[in-house]
């Protein structure tokens, strides 16, 4: 079971919303490339706000995702599509339900 995560919340200006959903769509892509990532979630809470959730085995894997393209891409998008940076929370997992 992973043990680690990051939960990120993204509120994007009225205007680029469809833009941030599909950078988040588009990010997928990246996260099954991350061989430390173990599961990776995008979502969307209302019209404007976004979130990402995922999970790490070790603390090594969670820095190398957080140095990687998908905050990469958020941090880019924080200047022109965001209404304000990016909110990442490390978290414990504390108990995990898959298929």
């Amino acid at each position: 079971m992973s043990k680690l995560g990051l939960l990120a919340k993204i509120e994007a200006k009225p205007e680029y919303a469809d833009k941030v959903e599909a950078l988040l769509h588009d990010a997928l892509q990246l996260a099954l490339r991350e061989d430390n990532t173990v599961a990776w979630f995008a979502f969307r809470l209302s019209a404007t706000t976004f979130g990402v959730f995922d999970t790490f085995d070790d603390e090594q894997g969670r820095q190398k995702h957080l140095e990687g393209r998908i905050a990469a891409a958020l941090m880019d998008a924080a200047e022109t599509m965001l209404s304000e940076a990016p909110e990442i929370r490390p978290l414990d997992v504390l108990a995990v339900k898959l298929p």
